[in-house]
């Protein structure tokens, strides 16, 4: 076990949605497992739950990736 954790140092300007504590934070303070990001802006990160939601419906919606199961599960 390390007797130091590295931490990424954030930049200034770079913002992350945690998913942990639900803020915007710039720079990463929290750990990568539990944000979103890098975004440009301020308003792009906090609005990062609904452009994942958004995301992840076009990509249901893909023709390319659906194979007509509805539930998530590959029909064999």
């Amino acid at each position: 076990m390390a007797l130091f954790k590295r931490r990424t140092a954030g930049k200034p300007g770079e913002w992350y949605y945690c998913l942990k504590h639900g803020t915007v934070e710039e720079g990463p303070e929290c750990r990568a497992a539990d944000r979103f990001g890098p975004y440009e802006t301020r308003e792009e990160a906090a609005h990062a739950m609904e452009t994942q939601r958004e995301r992840n419906e076009e990509w249901r919606e893909d023709p390319r990736w659906n194979d007509g199961d509805t539930d998530g599960e590959k029909k064999a």
